[in-house]
Order: structure tokens, then sequence, then C-alpha cells
């Protein structure tokens, strides 16, 4: 008999499991019409505006609460602090009375949303709880409630305040007790109200302990990875394979969620690219140039640096109606006082307005920076803020149109060391706030993903909202720092206040020189640049043509196995002949040359050899760069490595050295570049081969001459009539 009424109890108690199984499996869906999100935001931060964006993605009808209010809450960085949400959330759920309303009352400035409002629907009622809150690891804000916590066999076991999910009924008996200030913590407030097990099973509240709905990223960096789907991003769990539909960068892990904010839901992906590049544009096409926005350019010089004309060239060259724009220079270098000053008296009156500092004002980097943006802060004119330095190469003419119009409070564009992997931007910190390299950085410096990115630092070049100055960077020092470097403060602040900071790789905007080794005692250092600088160098030195010198077959044969090309612009013909001017020594002309190894020279010139002027090496990289390969095609089978004694500029006048009477050359092969213009610098001139009976007399400024030096062609200089003729002369491989 008991054996009987044993079965029977067994049995009846496997049917009522099995019927409450098939209940709860055929529970009906909640109505996605019953989800309203509630969330709290004084004011529209850039956290604030990428929450809203991921929940319009998903069709989340969101209310704001405390639009328009102080915020009196605290911050995440103490203790205290959130109770103004509890308010503004116990205000709000009055009206709602429904049992099956379910309320998710989460943060908006470090939230996204990666699913949608089914998927969190049928996790929450999966959970089969009234109530259920996110979890974490990491208790806070009392460790000595730990011991207070129900243990849990897997998952994260402390409670965070940061996001849950409830029937509307239930949300409202957890908060009905409230009566605190709006600087209390509402993180201990509920902490307490879940430790107590009675209120705890009376609302029957449970914790996400394995992050199926919400992943909080405090304590949690390496738990998270980024999934790529079919056309969408996920975050996954690795540590209970799970994807949360939130995702919360709670405490001091706002940098880890703008990292997966780059790409979660669908900001950027492998198939469609950045998604969100071209939303809330600023257009600026269909503005007369008077209605273009003001723009105050800060240019800031700091140290001895290479190409400072070009620089300014191109500052002049912007494609940005000059009314619109004005000026503030700020100069550190006495080296550069000249090339600020010619600039100015060139094309300063073009600008709206020009403000200079100089040396002599004794600011500092993080002083001048201040001031840079002060000017714009004040001006209630000012739109925007463009701070630039002149180590920056801008070869993009619209990068002022496409960083307005890109609409962010901070945007820089992309530039980077040519050939490096160094750019004006880091995708990650290390703990200390310094530079780490995100999973990302390569692919995005190097092109390989395209868009606009959220990162936690910029530098060199960058575009400021002035409305952004005026509300959220208000703070008059923010370049100072003991521990950081004048951009690192920046960006730190910039942080701090929440405001973010864009790198936009969508266009080639230029790149970054390199300040090393910038000799100043120079007339024309930027001819020293061929090694730090090389693509400057050719930019500003090798003729537009030579690229399309055997593609274009723009190689002349005026005379036998002699070759004529383009090979300087007229840049690097003045600069060279204006430098060997400035130094001044040129020899005499006579036999005796204690320069030349044996102190004699057979057929002397006035001249001035490159080692004069300590421009031997880079010389001998000009040669082998941009002679060598043409050598090498002209003559075939014969390799060289562009090596001289002699490489020297050769002056001619009709009272000095008219004319250089015939001789062959110590060396393989010759090149001789012309360095001026026959008929404008001087008459006559020119080259004979008298094996051949041919002469090159009218030679062309910044074209190359280049010739067998022993043997078989015998030369001579032909008479220079009048004015003065320059030409740069390299007996290559004696």
């Amino acid at each position: 008999m008991q054996t009987e009424a044993l079965v029977r109890l067994l049995s009846g108690i496997w049917i009522s499991v099995f019927l409450l199984e098939v209940n709860c499996t055929q529970q009906n869906p909640i109505p996605e019409e019953n989800l309203l999100v509630l969330t709290v935001g004084t004011s529209e931060t850039d956290g604030f505006t990428r929450f809203m964006r991921s929940a319009k993605l998903f069709n989340y009808t969101v209310k704001v609460l405390g639009r328009g209010e102080k915020w009196r809450g605290g911050n995440y960085k103490t203790a205290s602090g959130g109770g103004q949400k509890i308010r503004l959330l116990k205000s709000a759920l009055e009206k709602y009375e429904k049992e099956d309303q379910v309320i998710l009352f989460i943060d908006s400035y470090d939230v996204v949303f990666a699913s949608d409002p089914k998927e969190l629907l049928k996790k929450f009622q999966q959970a089969n709880h009234r109530v259920v809150f996110s979890a974490e690891s990491l208790i806070w804000p009392d460790r000595h409630l730990e011991d207070k916590y129900p243990h849990v066999r897997e998952g994260k076991r402390f409670l965070s305040s940061g996001g849950f999910i409830g029937y509307a009924p239930s949300l409202k008996k957890m908060v009905a007790d409230w009566d605190g200030k709006d600087g209390d913590s509402d993180q201990l407030f509920y902490t307490q109200l879940y430790l107590n097990p009675e209120k705890r099973e009376k609302i029957n509240i449970t914790l996400d302990n394995k992050c199926r709905i919400f992943q909080n990223l405090h304590g949690a960096l390496d738990d998270v990875v980024l999934k790529f789907e079919d056309g969408r991003v996920r975050a996954r769990n690795v540590v209970y394979d799970t994807l949360p539909v939130i995702v919360h960068g709670n405490g001091a892990n706002k940098l880890q969620l703008n990292y997966l904010g780059n790409y979660i839901p669908k900001v950027w992906t492998f198939e469609t690219g950045c998604t969100e590049c071209d939303e809330d544009l600023r257009s600026l096409t269909s503005l007369k140039e008077s209605e273009y926005p003001l723009v105050l350019i800060g240019v800031f010089i700091h140290q001895p640096t290479p190409f400072v004309t070009v620089f300014f060239e191109r500052l002049l060259n912007l494609k940005y109606p000059k009314d619109r724009l004005q000026l503030f220079i700020y100069n550190h270098e006495p080296h550069h006082e000249r090339n600020v000053k010619l600039f100015l008296e060139a094309h300063g009156s073009e600008y709206r307005a020009v403000k200079v500092i100089g040396p002599e004002e004794e600011l500092d980097n993080a002083g001048s920076r201040n001031l840079g943006l002060d000017l714009c802060r004040q001006d209630a004119e000012c739109d925007y803020y463009f701070s630039v330095d002149v180590e920056v190469v801008l070869k993009n003419a619209d990068v002022l149109k496409i960083l307005i119009e890109q609409n962010r409070s901070i945007t820089a564009p992309m530039i980077s060391r040519n050939g490096k992997l160094w750019s004006n931007f880091w995708g990650a910190l290390s703990a200390d706030g310094f530079y780490a390299r995100s999973e990302d950085y390569v692919d995005i410096v190097q092109g390989r993903r395209v868009g606009v990115w959220n990162v936690p630092y910029i530098s060199s070049v960058y575009l400021i909202k002035g409305s952004v100055l005026r509300t959220e960077l208000t703070d008059k020092d923010l370049f100072h720092s003991l521990t950081l470097d004048p951009d690192m403060a920046f960006c730190s602040n910039a942080r701090e206040q929440g405001v973010f900071m864009f790198i936009s790789n969508r266009h080639e905007f230029g790149r970054i020189l390199s300040t090393e080794n910038c000799v100043t005692t120079h007339l024309h250092n930027d001819l020293w640049q061929i090694f730090e600088n090389p693509q400057d160098w050719e930019e500003r030195y090798i003729h537009s043509n030579y690229t399309r010198i055997m593609k274009d077959k723009l190689i002349e044969t005026p005379c036998p196995d002699v070759y004529w090309f383009p090979i300087f612009t007229e840049t690097g013909c003045n600069h060279l002949v204006e430098e060997m001017e400035h130094f001044g020594q040129w020899s005499g002309g006579g036999n005796k040359d204690t320069r030349i190894q044996g102190g004699y020279e057979n057929v002397p010139t006035i001249d001035i050899h490159m080692n004069q002027v300590e421009l031997e090496k880079q010389w001998q990289k000009f040669l082998l760069e941009y002679i060598a390969p043409i050598t090498e095609k002209m003559y075939p089978g014969y390799y060289t490595k562009a090596q001289f004694d002699l490489a020297f500029v050769v002056r001619y006048k009709p009272d000095e050295q008219p004319l250089l009477r015939p001789h062959h050359d110590a060396s393989t092969f010759t090149v001789n570049i012309a360095l001026n213009t026959v008929g404008i610098d001087y008459q006559g001139g020119g080259c004979r081969f008298i094996r051949y009976n041919c002469s090159v007399q009218a030679p062309r400024k910044g074209w190359a001459l280049m010739h067998p030096g022993r043997l078989t062609h015998y030369h001579e200089g032909l008479p220079t009539t009048a004015g003065t003729r320059y030409i740069a002369v390299s007996f290559v491989d004696p």
C-alpha cells in the first residue's frame, strides 16, 4: 500500500511538472507595444545621441525623463549619486497602471541597444520574474555588503542599478519607499532592497546573472568581444556564450563602450561599411559663401619644422571663403618668424581677422592652445574652431567643408606619417592613460575599415564646434596638466565632459611631417629633408613630369647617348642656386684646389661642392632615387649605386668664367642639371659634344642632361655671353 501511494505521489508530481513546463512553453509572448523605455537625459550629450540612434534603429518607444533639469545626481566616480533618477522614475510610474505594462529603465549616456524589443521581451519573459536587474562581478558602492548577497552557482552575483526591466506595478512597489535626495545613491538603495529577502521575494526580483539581457562592462572588459553577423554586429559574452540585448559602459569603462559603439548594432559592418556616416549631416551646398559658418583657424608652430612655406601655401588654398575665416597664429620658433611675416604681408588682408602671438610673448604650448580655444569661445559668432599644427600636410583643400558637414562635436581628419602606422589618433588607452593599440587601429590607418570613429585621443588637427566650447568645454584651461602633455590633457578633459572625439578616414586628407633632424642653419633647410620627409621633398623639388618620363616617352636624345629629361621643379632650381649664393664661398677657378684629392684640378670651374654645404648625403640619395632608375633604362646592363667624388654647382659669367674648354669627365656618366633659364637669366651657354659635333644650346631649367663621362663624349661648355648661368654637375661612378 505504501509503495502504491508513493508511486501515485510521484506520478502526480511528474504530471504537475510536465503541465507547468507545457504552460511555460506555451506562454504567450509579450506584445512589443507593451514595452516602454524610460531613461533620464537632463542634457543631450553625444552619448545620449548615440543611445537614441540605436533605440530608433530597433523601433524602441523611449520616453526621456528630466529634460531641462539640472543634474544633481553626482557622477560615476563617487559612491553617492543617482537619487535624482529614482525620483524621476517614481514620478513617471504614477501614470502606468496596467499589469502587463513592461518598463525598461536604463541609463542613456553610456548605453547602446544591440537588438530589438522582441528579443528583449522574450529574454525577460524567460527570466520568469517580475523585475530583472542587470548584474556585474564587482560590488558597488559598499563592499561590506558582499556577504549578504545570495550565492549563485554560475554568473555575476552583484546588482547594478544601471539597467532593469519589469512590470510597471512591481516597479512602482520597488520605488514606493524612496524619499531620498537627488544626490543619494540609487545603487545603494536598490542593493539594500534586493538584499532584503522579504522584499526581494515579494517584488519578485532577480539578477541577469549571465548577461542575457544586460552587459555591464565594469569589471568585464575581457568578457566581451564583437560578433560580426550578416549586416549587423553584436557584443558576445565569451564567458557565458550569450548575446546581450543592451550594452552598458558603466563605471570607468566609457572608452570600451565607445569602441564597441563604433560597430554595434549596425554602425559599421563588413557588408555595409559605415551606415551612420551620412546621417545628420550639415550640408553647405545650398548656402551662399557669405552664409558659410565662421571658422577660427588656430595655427601652431612649436618647434623647427620643415616645409613651413608649403604649409602656408596649402592654408591659403583651402576651398573656403576667406571672409568667413579668422586666423590665430602662434609661433614659438624665432626661425619661422620670416615665414609668418611673408605670408601675412602677402595674404593677411584677405582674412576676416588675424591675431599673431610671437616668440617674444613667451606663451607656452598649453597656454597658446587655451588662448586659441578661448578666442572662439568668447566670440558668439564663431561657429567652429579649427586647430592645426604646422607639421600637418593638408593635401585635401576641402578639409574644412568635409569636417563641418560631418556635424560632430569634435572631428579630426585622419593623417599619418608617410609609410608608417604613426597617426594623429589612438584607438585605445592604457591603464595609465597613455597609448594602447586597439584591435582595429591598423585597419583604420591603412584604410581597410573606412568610417567616422569614436576614439579616446586625437592630436595635430581637429575641428571643434563653437557651441561645444561655450556649453560643455567651458573650462579656460583644458591643456595644462601636471602629468599629461597638452594634447593628452585636452582629450582627457573632453572625455571627462562626455564630449566624443571622432576621427574620419573617409577621405585622403594628408599626412604628418617628421620634425626629427630639422636643420635650421641654412637658407633653404627643406633641401635637407630627403631622408626624413621624402614624399614632401619630392613634391617640392622633383619635376611634376618626372613620373611620366618612361610612360609618356619624355626623354629626349639631342645627341648620341645623351639623354635629356625633366628632374627639378622651378623651386628646386631656385633654392639650390640661392643656397649656394647664400653660402658664397665660390672657388677661384684655378687649377689648385685643396677641396679635391691631390689638390689639383685639370679643368677648373668656379663652383661650390655639395659637401661644402653639407648636402652630399642628401645629393647621393637624390641621385640614387631619381637618376639611377633613368640610367638603368637608358644604358641597359649598367647598374649604379650613384657614388660620386664630385658633385657641385657651377657658375658661369662673361666677366668671371664664361666657358669651359674641351675635356673628359672623371666619371662613368655625368649628370648636368640646368638651374636657370636661357634668354631670361643669361644668354649663350650650352654644351657641345665634339666627337659628334652636336650641341645642346638651349638647356631647359630643371632638365637634366645625362651622358657618358669618359672616352666617347669629349665635350666643352659653350660661352655665356650675358647674365649668370648656373648648373648642378655630378660625376657619377668615378
